[in-house]
């Protein structure tokens, strides 16, 4: 594999572990599905002043790498992208000629790791990580370098069994909280969209009975139309009405499962003013009509 580096020296306050290849073949065959995918390298590059990595045919390994201060940049195949600070990027493994460096006037100061696994391709496929994603902005991700840490400290006391499938374990984690940062934000990070969320689904909650346009849940917040349809969607992977109609599914399921009342009457309680709608949108989001459901549920509570 063709590398070569453009620094001589270790930059101040450099940490970095390379997990012998013979162990890790050792483990990975002994325990496969503890290793479904591993850590191979790990480090920490503080305003890595020179840094410079080319790799002519690739790489056998996804990188991750994290940039906290500075600039850098990288380049797959021939096109190229630029790092800033709290923006991180997954290369995936690839024969693609590939190369990134550290600018010269604000080098960047880095998190990065070194994995793979057996099934490597399918997982980066399932998770959509390609050579040309480029870059991706989040939030300061201090839950990432608290799981960066432990790794990298139980790394250095050494390869044990323990040792490396906690890193592994671990490792998973590590990925989450850059593929899906706003599941990781602790409440004292709780961005002002979270909390745009929250209210909103609390307030569907307890208005259940009524109607409610896209238009009436921005404007609690004052937000466009636009604009918080697509907060919410990213928080909760739906648009906001389909989301209010699921909880007014998951109401249904209740009444009807505890047989308190007619559909009809379910229907009027449910802010629906013709059954015959109610109970198109139930079979809908349940797959079955509401007398169906109703009737599945009391055969079940008589065995």
């Amino acid at each position: 594999m063709g590398n070569s580096f453009k620094r001589k020296d270790g930059f101040d306050g450099e940490k970095l572990i390379s997990i012998p290849q013979k162990v890790l073949k050792e483990y990975v065959k002994r325990y496969p599905a503890l290793f479904n995918i591993y850590i191979t390298q790990i480090g920490y590059f503080p305003k890595a002043s020179y840094h410079y990595k080319e790799r002519r045919r690739g790489c056998d390994d996804n990188i991750l790498i994290y940039c906290i201060k500075g600039k850098g940049y990288y380049v797959m195949d021939k096109k190229k992208f630029e790092v800033t600070p709290n923006q991180f990027f997954i290369t995936p493994k690839t024969e693609v000629y590939m190369r990134y460096w550290a600018d010269e006037e604000d080098p960047w100061t880095i998190y990065w790791v070194h994995f793979t696994g057996d099934d490597i391709e399918n997982f980066n496929k399932s998770l959509n990580i390609g050579e040309f994603k480029g870059p991706v902005q989040i939030p300061f991700n201090n839950k990432a370098l608290d799981i960066w840490n432990n790794i990298y400290q139980n790394l250095e006391m050494g390869y044990s069994i323990e040792n490396l499938c906690n890193a592994s374990f671990c490792l998973y984690n590590l990925v989450a909280t850059f593929l899906f940062p706003h599941k990781h934000i602790t409440n004292n990070e709780q961005s002002s969209a979270e909390d745009i969320i929250t209210s909103t689904i609390i307030n569907m909650k307890d208005n259940i009975e009524k109607k409610m346009t896209v238009e009436d849940m921005a404007g609690q917040h004052k937000l466009s139309s636009s604009h918080f349809s697509s907060l919410f969607r990213k928080a909760t992977g739906m648009p906001p009405i389909d989301y209010f109609i699921h909880l007014k599914m998951q109401k249904a399921c209740q009444f009807l499962y505890a047989n308190e009342a007619k559909i009809k009457t379910i229907a009027m309680d449910l802010g629906y003013d013709d059954p015959y709608y109610f109970s198109r949108v139930f079979k809908k989001y349940m797959g079955m009509s509401p007398e169906q459901y109703k009737l599945t549920t009391n055969v079940r509570t008589q065995v």
